[in-house]
């Protein structure tokens, strides 16, 4: 059988070229001198991360803080930890703010996007960058990767990261097995309905950084579909051209079971579905269902016949407006 084979886009690879980079590029005192009188927040959402969160705060206190004085201020969201991460990360030298207190007096929500919008909240800085907390082994050009574009070219107004992931399994190590979610679910979604996005290399990475006045302006999803919103919509506000991605090399963290992945992927497809409804691809008049149903075996309450217990999770998502709707709302909130 034939394949068929069907070029790039010149549009998406004239992207690609110019608005692809490499961490390597820029040192950290290169961009300290580059960033002016402009200011530079990372945030780091986490929850029950206390053996990871210590180190990646150490390190980018020690070197972007102290030493180059590139990182202005560094901020920990603690999105209801069970464990010591918020005492970890206060040893460590991070501003601590809690998710709860950060969006007191609004609707309660949950997930990671809800962490990343009271973290950016309670920041201050010019550029924001975010990094996940469950990196392991983390270097600071996680950091100056993503801030290079956004310090040296005005135009850039978001950048992704995008890296290595290895899966690391009871039978070795598969090079390039992360990213699962993204290859059976984000890209091909993107591919479909947003091929302008088809260039990124993995829209759901963790680590990106923007500028303030264009991050306040986008809803943010409350759960795991808080990168594939963030794409969307800022791709429909300022366009292709300002959007771009940095190569940092790879990146080691915790892998999610597969049960959870499932999980993943429906709060997704509920972000997807909802921002289709908003653009009137789809027909939003019957919504569809919230319950994701899964088996699990082995479970305490396996059904007879079945061997397996039923598991029912609610993946439906909700989003906090765009920050600067709710300003006079967060007025004399704890930061």
């Amino acid at each position: 059988m034939r394949r068929s084979r069907t070029a790039v886009s010149p549009a998406l690879e004239a992207w690609s070229t110019r608005r692809t980079g490499a961490a390597e590029q820029w040192t950290a005192r290169q961009l300290a001198h580059m960033k002016g009188d402009r200011t530079v927040s990372v945030v780091i959402p986490a929850r029950d991360e206390e053996a990871t969160v210590g180190a990646i705060v150490a390190a980018i206190r020690a070197y972007l803080v102290e030493e180059v004085s590139l990182v202005d201020e560094l901020v920990v969201v603690d999105s209801r930890s069970r464990d010591a991460t918020a005492a970890v990360a206060t040893a460590a030298g991070a501003r601590v703010i809690s998710q709860d207190e950060m969006t007191r007096g609004l609707p309660r929500l949950d997930g990671k996007g809800d962490a990343l919008w009271a973290g950016l909240a309670g920041s201050d800085g010019d550029v924001v960058a975010f990094i996940d907390a469950d990196l392991r082994e983390f270097r600071p050009h996680f950091v100056t990767g993503l801030l290079g574009p956004l310090l040296s070219d005005p135009s850039v107004s978001f950048v992704k990261g995008f890296y290595h992931r290895p899966l690391v399994g009871t039978s070795g190590i598969e090079a390039e097995g992360g990213g699962r979610v993204t290859e059976l679910v984000a890209r091909p979604l993107f591919n479909l309905f947003w091929p302008e996005l088809a260039g990124f290399v993995q829209p759901l990475a963790g680590e990106y950084a923007g500028r303030r006045d264009v991050l306040e302006r986008v809803p943010f999803v409350s759960g795991y579909g808080v990168e594939t919103a963030m794409l969307i919509d800022l791709l429909e506000m300022c366009g292709l051209d300002s959007l771009a991605q940095v190569d940092l090399g790879e990146r080691l963290h915790r892998h999610q079971d597969t049960e959870a992945l499932g999980r993943m992927s429906g709060q997704i497809l509920h972000t997807v579905w909802q921002r289709l409804c908003r653009r009137g691809w789809v027909n939003g008049d019957e919504p569809p269902a919230n319950l994701l149903v899964q088996f699990r075996r082995d479970g305490r309450t396996a059904l007879p016949n079945l061997d397996r217990e039923i598991v029912v999770s609610d993946v439906s998502v909700r989003e906090r407006p765009p920050l600067v709707e709710l300003r006079e709302s967060l007025r004399g909130a704890p930061v």
